[in-house]
C-alpha cells in the first residue's frame, strides 16, 4: 500500500490500492472536501481480506491531487465527476464496482447513467438523488444544526496555522455525528492525516461547494441498470433517512440497508462488519 500518482489531461489524481490487482476493482469515492483518508485503511484493508481490489483517491483540491487556489476551481463540476474514469483509465480498469458516498454518490450516480459500462455494481452512502425524483416525493431538509453551518458559518482559521487548522477540520465535522456519538480522537486523528497531506487546505475546504454545474439534469434514476446498494445512517442530520430510501424505491432492484445511529459520514467502526458484508455480498457475482 503505497500512495501513486495517475497524471492524464494535466490533472494528478493521488491514489492508494489494497489488496489484489487481479480481484475485482472497488472504487471509493468520498465526499465533498474530502480526501481519500475518510475511507480508513483498516476499512480498505477488510474489504481487500474479502478478495477485492479496493482503490481509494483524493479529489482535486484535497490531499495530493492537483490543487487550484482557494476561491477559484479552475474544473468543473463534470470535471470532477468524470475523475474517476481518469483513474480507472490508468490503471487499466475497464469496469469497477462503484462506491460513492454523499457528493461522492452523486458521482457515482453520474457514473452509472453517463458512462454504464464503467460500472458493474453501485453503492450510494449518505447521499441524495442527484436528479430530479419521478415518485412525487417530498425530501426533508437538513438538520437545524447543519443549516446554522451555511448561514452562520465558522469563521475561517489562519491557514498557516496547522494547529488552527486541524481544529477547524474537526470542527467541520462535528455536526454531521449521528446518535452513535461524534467520536473525537478518531476524528482527530483522520483530520490530523489529511491536513498533514494537504496541498491547500483552504481550497480544500472551499472549491467544491462553489462549483455551479449539474451534469445530471436530464437523466433518471430509474434509468441506473447495475445492481445498486443503498447504504443509510438512520440519523443523518444532513440527509435524513427518506433521501436514501428515495434512491432505493427509484432504481430497479435496489437493495435499502439502514445503518443504525450513523450519521452524514463514512461508515464508522462501529457498523464496519454490516456495511462491508453488504457490500461484498452486492460485489460478489456482478
Amino acid at each position: 500500500m503505497t500512495e501513486q500518482t495517475v497524471t492524464t489531461d494535466g490533472i494528478d489524481l493521488c491514489f492508494e490500492t489494497f489488496g489484489d490487482p487481479a480481484d475485482a476493482t472497488v472504487l471509493l469515492i468520498a465526499g465533498g472536501a474530502q480526501s481519500m483518508i475518510w475511507w480508513e485503511e483498516d476499512f480498505c484493508a477488510r474489504l481487500a481480506e474479502a478478495g477485492r481490489h479496493v482503490v481509494r483517491y483524493d479529489h482535486r483540491d484535497t490531499g495530493r491531487s492537483t490543487s487550484s487556489p482557494a476561491g477559484r476551481p479552475s474544473y468543473t463540476g463534470e470535471d470532477l465527476a468524470t475523475d474517476p474514469l481518469r483513474l480507472l483509465d490508468g490503471l487499466g480498469v475497464a469496469t469497477a464496482h462503484v462506491v460513492g458516498l454523499s457528493m461522492g454518490g452523486g458521482i457515482a450516480q453520474y457514473l452509472a447513467l453517463e458512462h454504464p459500462k464503467r460500472v458493474r455494481t453501485l453503492c450510494l452512502g449518505s447521499t441524495s438523488p442527484w436528479v430530479p425524483t419521478q415518485l412525487g416525493r417530498s425530501l426533508p431538509g437538513p438538520a437545524p444544526q447543519i443549516s446554522a453551518t451555511f448561514t452562520n458559518p465558522d469563521p475561517e482559521p489562519d491557514w498557516t496555522d496547522r494547529d488552527a487548522v486541524i481544529a477547524y477540520r474537526v470542527d467541520a465535522e462535528r455536526p454531521y455525528a449521528g446518535s452513535l456519538g461524534f467520536d473525537e480522537p478518531r476524528v482527530r486523528r483522520l483530520a490530523t492525516q489529511e491536513v498533514d497531506r494537504t496541498r491547500n487546505m483552504a481550497a480544500s475546504m472551499t472549491n467544491h461547494f462553489i462549483l455551479g454545474e449539474d451534469p445530471l439534469t436530464d437523466a433518471r434514476l430509474d434509468q441506473i441498470t447495475a445492481p445498486t446498494l443503498v447504504l443509510h445512517g438512520t440519523t443523518d442530520p444532513m440527509f435524513p433517512i427518506e433521501h436514501g430510501e428515495a434512491l432505493a424505491a427509484e432504481i430497479a432492484g435496489a437493495r435499502f440497508l439502514p445503518l443504525p445511529g450513523v450519521g452524514h459520514q463514512q461508515p464508522p467502526p462501529e457498523v464496519w462488519g454490516l456495511a462491508i458484508a453488504a457490500i461484498v455480498e452486492l460485489t460478489e457475482h456482478s
